[in-house]
């Protein structure tokens, strides 16, 4: 039996109707997809950020302009930034560096005073022969008395006291540089009480004098180099770190990044 000329019209009128309403679920299935894509790429744009605002170098705190350029998602704005790029490239140590079997297998133990506060230290040769060389070497020479502590992180996670600056920033010698990195945290926490070598960022080559001290415990992603250098730990005196730290800071990189509100001074440091 034949259908008629309404049925007909009212056939195609459903059908129209399915195919617009299918039409506008692909439409909205799309949108959805692309606005999630970019939701996630900003929130981890913004994570990024954040890291590298904290963890742009360890050797200094970025400058005004390597903030902003971190802000705006750029690289460094320039190669002096990071002294000891051309070590990096070869992978080599300046001049007068201590050979790493100086050390190797050795502990050493001995004092390290802030502001007249005693914090009992212990260096290990065994796992980070290289640095426990250096730092022997630098002890011996009395290189550290007088020296400043210019830098404090107070985050929960981010928690840690560096060392061994001539000035009130975190400068350091170019002509100084050494590596290869050691018993870096394969877990990227360093626990309270961690004495590891500060170094400019993406850098294997670029440990320098200083160094830093970890008061709570710590999560550091590294960078594309690796990890810091646990170098050694502290055996006493931990509330002289935690007394600075709880001074509180005058914010420099960010609200939780700056220099001690009340300056920090080595009066010395000796290892045997």
């Amino acid at each position: 039996m034949s259908t008629r000329p309404r049925d007909n019209r009212e056939a195609k009128r459903r059908i129209r109707q399915m195919e617009a309403k299918r039409e506008l679920r692909r439409a909205q299935g799309k949108r959805r997809r692309r606005d999630n894509v970019i939701a996630v790429g900003v929130g981890a744009a913004a994570l990024i950020t954040a890291v590298v605002l904290q963890l742009t170098v360890f050797n200094s705190n970025p400058s005004e302009s390597e903030f902003a350029a971190a802000q705006a998602g750029l690289s460094s704005p320039s190669a002096s930034a990071n002294p000891s790029a051309s070590a990096a490239a070869t992978g080599s140590n300046s001049a007068g560096i201590p050979k790493a079997d100086t050390a190797a297998g050795k502990t050493f133990t001995g004092q390290l005073s802030l502001n007249g506060g005693a914090v009992g230290v212990e260096l290990n040769g065994t796992t980070a022969p290289q640095a426990a060389a250096v730092f022997k070497s630098l002890t011996d020479a009395s290189y550290y008395s007088g020296l400043k502590c210019p830098r404090l992180t107070t985050a929960d996670n981010f928690s840690l006291l560096q060392c061994g600056a001539k000035g009130t920033d975190t400068t350091d010698d170019p002509n100084f540089h050494w590596g290869p990195l050691e018993n870096t945290p394969a877990n990227n926490t360093y626990p309270a009480g961690t004495i590891a070598v500060a170094r400019t960022g993406n850098n294997a080559y670029g440990n320098g004098h200083q160094f830093f001290i970890v008061y709570k415990d710590t999560v550091i992603p590294p960078d594309s180099a690796g990890g810091y250098t646990v170098v050694g730990k502290v055996t006493s005196g931990m509330d002289v770190v935690t007394k600075i730290a709880q001074a509180g800071i005058n914010p420099g990189s960010s609200a939780t990044d700056g220099a001690p509100v009340a300056p920090v001074t080595i009066d010395s440091f000796s290892l045997k």
